[in-house]
């Protein structure tokens, strides 16, 4: 089965740690709760480690997240792997479910996430496929 599921998000960011100096960037560990709405309903925990450079536009971060709750009606978890970087202000981000972390109704689920963030509002499209019953 391969669908397509497409909502908004909420997300909260706290410092996990005082960032380090590296040469030019500023290294940082942060704690992400996210809370999902639309074909997904769910929240999320996670952390996310960031890098980002004394040149304005220029960043990297890795992520991993663990979500939970309802997708197209079908309850269970997954856990979503983020790898990101800036430059020049050109995005490149590729977030992809781990495979093999899909839990209860959502078991055996793969696919990749693409979030749009519009007027300072998070929005979530995501492309997966699950097992035949």
């Amino acid at each position: 089965m391969h669908a397509h599921a497409t909502g908004s998000f909420s997300i909260t960011m706290q410092p996990a740690a005082a960032p380090q100096r590296a040469g030019r960037s500023s290294l940082g560990r942060v704690l992400l709760e996210k809370v999902y709405a639309g074909d997904l309903v769910a929240t999320a925990t996670g952390q996310m480690l960031n890098a980002v450079t004394d040149t304005r536009g220029a960043a990297g971060y890795v992520a991993m997240e663990a979500v939970t709750g309802t997708l197209q009606g079908r309850e269970g978890s997954f856990v979503a792997q983020h790898a990101g970087t800036m430059a020049d202000g050109q995005q490149a981000l590729s977030i992809v479910i781990v495979p093999h972390s899909g839990t209860g109704q959502l078991t055996g689920i793969r696919g990749t996430l693409a979030i749009r963030i519009v007027d300072g509002q998070h929005f979530y499209d995501i492309d997966y496929s699950l097992p035949e019953p």
